[in-house]
């Protein structure tokens, strides 16, 4: 076989076939890039476009956000293609909205200064090292995130050009006394009612439902009595975190852990250097950093030579002087040059990538070894983690060999790796018990290959550390239920929903008599109202709040009927009694009220500008609009 293979390979006809498929990827290569400068923009506002690059990036960075903060439920939720449209929608949305607000903020005159944006920079926490900002750490994570310094300078600009129209739509916002007063005399009124309840079970007792009826439900509503597709399934179960708590690891196994990797208990040698910048790669800025260097050489003061001419205005103000350091944390030809100087030298003029710089090594902090006491408990946790791990690496390739090897039965799989095999009932895809409930297990389960073949799953990792391999032992087709099965259920649903209107029905009879004086109904249908009880806005049943405060007061201390449900279902009647006003002080309100109040008013005031910029502006989605054709 590999002889016919080898003499197929250097046949002239298959060399010349591959030389059309190289050709054709060069070509299909150098259109790709041909076609690239003409791919559409993402979204349009008037003559400025958000490109699908900028786009992608700030959906990635939204999803990535949300996936941190909800996990799994925001997995299952971009499962669903709509919720997906509408989250991309959504991120587009406001990057529009982002747009539309920089461009009135300069229609309308605004600015930000150079002081503004470095007094921004030096407040900001991701910058900030022992409460103070930290130089090192705004290098590093600005080169971490491809931003230069000025170009992180003129993303902070913009960010602060919205932010000052928005606060100052925001502080606009106030709150009059008299108005505050009104909102927190409805906040703290209180009404007196009755309640009446009309048990929708003894309404259900006595529906009456015809053998037609309940054979017409049926009839009629299929899908009330379909029975999901479903599976039995038999599986083994692999988890790695017992493992952990069931290997012992001694002492001597820690020392000599410990022994064998002294470096990673050691702290890293540290540096601490000054630094004059120069900025840019021309000639000039070369030119400059040497003349600089030359008065050094000359004798001139390092730090005051650094507070007049270095670029690098944060360590400028302290003579260029910047904090410890190691290795792996500033430019690499930075480091290099840093870590090859001995204390009190100054280097010669360094390029990195942002200019040019003379380095002078202030101090040096040595390399030190921790003492094994110190790091004891972390070594036998990690030793036993990667004993636990080196374990259930083996018992998980033994399963799956096995499981693979012997396809018509779990029993030799679990066996194997000393477990035992679970067996389920009957489940469909949306009621799938524990560890099946999985969204691969569940694949695996209704494939063609587990599920019609018979054969084990392959192994299904279903959390870090977590397998599980499946079998179908009986599985049944989606059918509508036989009348016979189902019967006594359709009845009691018909019961149900009879007992249910008959319930409201008599609610609208009774309302409508007391409604006209006539409170003999009472007795007629053998109810009664409830003691009278006074409730707020809050505290209450939020069903019987929401209808209650709902009501008109009360005229000539009639009282005024509605309707609702409690929490059980039943039909409950409300009578208000009265209406309890708050006495409220105008020059006492709670001033905390009158804060949600502004903000409130604050964020109406920001949507009805962003509704009138969007109204005023061309606005377009090429790409979503494109997506949903």
């Amino acid at each position: 076989m590999m002889e016919r293979m080898r003499e197929g390979a250097s046949s002239i006809w298959v060399k010349v076939i591959l030389g059309l498929i190289i050709f054709s990827f060069v070509f299909a290569g150098v259109g790709s890039y041909l076609a690239g400068s003409s791919q559409q923009p993402a979204a349009k506002i008037d003559d400025r476009e958000i490109s699908q690059r900028e786009f992608e990036q700030a959906y990635q960075n939204e999803r990535n956000r949300m996936q941190a903060q909800l996990g799994d439920y925001f997995s299952t939720l971009m499962g669903d293609p709509a919720y997906v449209q509408q989250f991309r929608r959504s991120v587009l949305d406001r990057m529009v909205n982002d747009v539309l607000i920089e461009q009135r903020a300069n229609e309308l005159g605004m600015r930000i200064s150079d002081e503004q944006i470095r007094n921004a920079i030096l407040t900001m926490p991701q910058f900030q090292r022992d409460g103070k900002f930290d130089n090192e750490i705004y290098n590093t994570l600005l080169r971490r995130s491809g931003f230069t310094p000025d170009m992180f300078a003129e993303s902070m600009r913009t960010d602060l050009l919205r932010q000052q129209l928005l606060v100052a739509l925001q502080g606009s916002d106030f709150t009059l006394n008299n108005e505050l007063a009104a909102l927190t005399k409805l906040e703290k009124q209180q009404r007196v009612i009755r309640s009446l309840t009309l048990d929708v079970a003894e309404f259900t007792k006595k529906a009456e439902i015809s053998d037609e009826e309940v054979q017409k439900f049926y009839d009629e509503n299929p899908q009330m009595f379909t029975r999901p597709d479903q599976v039995k399934v038999a599986y083994v179960e692999l988890s790695g975190e017992g493992l952990k708590t069931s290997l012992e690891v001694s002492e001597e196994d820690a020392k000599a852990y410990y022994d064998e990797h002294q470096a990673k208990y050691s702290t890293a040698e540290q540096r601490k250097v000054s630094h004059i910048l120069i900025e840019g790669d021309s000639d000039e800025a070369k030119a400059k950093a040497e003349e600089l260097l030359a008065q050094l050489n000359g004798g001139a003061d390092f730090a005051q030579l650094a507070k007049e001419s270095s670029n690098d205005t944060f360590s400028a103000k302290d003579g260029g002087q910047l904090d410890w350091f190691e290795r792996g944390v500033m430019d690499p030809a930075f480091e290099d040059a840093a870590f090859a100087l001995e204390k009190g030298e100054t280097s010669a003029v360094v390029q990195s990538s942002f200019g040019y710089h003379i380095i002078k090594l202030d101090d040096v902090k040595a390399s030190q070894v921790k003492p094994f006491a110190e790091v004891q408990d972390d070594i036998l946790a990690e030793v036993r983690e990667q004993r636990a791990a080196e374990a259930f690496y083996d018992l998980q390739t033994k399963l799956a060999e096995t499981a693979f090897e012997m396809p018509d039965s779990l029993d030799d799989a679990a066996n194997a790796v000393n477990a035992k095999v679970e067996l389920t009932e009957f489940f469909s895809r949306n009621d799938a018990p524990g560890v099946l409930a999985n969204p691969a297990v569940l694949q695996a389960v209704f494939s063609p290959e587990v599920r019609e073949d018979g054969l084990n799953s392959d192994l299904i990792e279903v959390g870090p550390e977590h397998v599980v391999v499946v079998r179908v032992e009986d599985s049944r087709e989606e059918m509508v239920l036989p009348f016979d099965e189902v019967s006594a259920s359709a009845k009691q649903q018909l019961a149900a929903r009879q007992g249910e209107q008959n319930a409201k029905a008599k609610a609208d009879e009774i309302i409508a008599a007391l409604r006209e004086g006539n409170t003999e109904i009472l007795e007629k249908e053998s109810v009664n109202f409830s003691d009278a009880e006074t409730i707020g806005r809050i505290g209450a049943d939020r069903m019987i709040a929401d209808v209650a405060f709902g009501l008109a007061k009360p005229a000539d201390e009639k009282p005024v009927y509605g309707m609702t449900r409690d929490m059980v279902g039943n039909v409950l009647i409300i009578a208000l009694d009265k209406v309890i006003e708050a006495d409220v002080d105008a020059v006492s309100v709670n001033r905390q009220l009158a804060g949600q109040v502004e903000q409130m008013n604050a964020q109406q005031d920001v949507m009805a500008t962003l509704e009138v910029l969007r109204n005023t502006a061309e606005v377009s989605y090429p790409l979503l609009d494109e997506s949903e054709n």
